[in-house]
């Protein structure tokens, strides 16, 4: 799978509506038949800073999402929103879920 997370500085004036303000783009790339998940997330420690965890099946998927119109449409009218161009890792990785995390085992 193709596994991102991206971090996305958000303007302080429209941070709360940050949420409402990707929701059309959150609904459709999750409606997306290769998305295996799109999450995000508000950081603790800066409350403008929000985290984007997606994931793609495949690079057939990440290309299509790339490509959809949806994605089009956020890359005009997202980045009036940001305080900053947002940052990524991107990797592919050898999985198509969440492992659990032996060390926190739950009994």
């Amino acid at each position: 799978m193709i596994f991102i997370t991206a971090k996305f500085s958000v303007r302080p004036a429209d941070a709360d509506r940050w949420p409402d303000i990707v929701a059309d783009f959150t609904e459709a790339t999750r409606a997306e038949p290769g998305c295996l998940w799109f999450e995000w997330s508000r950081s603790l420690a800066d409350p403008t800073e929000y985290v984007l965890v997606e994931a793609f099946r495949d690079d057939a998927a990440g290309a299509s999402h790339v490509q959809s119109a949806h994605f089009r449409a956020a890359q005009r009218t997202l980045p009036p929103y940001l305080t900053a161009t947002p940052r990524i890792v991107n990797a592919t990785v050898d999985q198509d879920d969440w492992s659990l995390l032996g060390e926190m085992a739950v009994d």
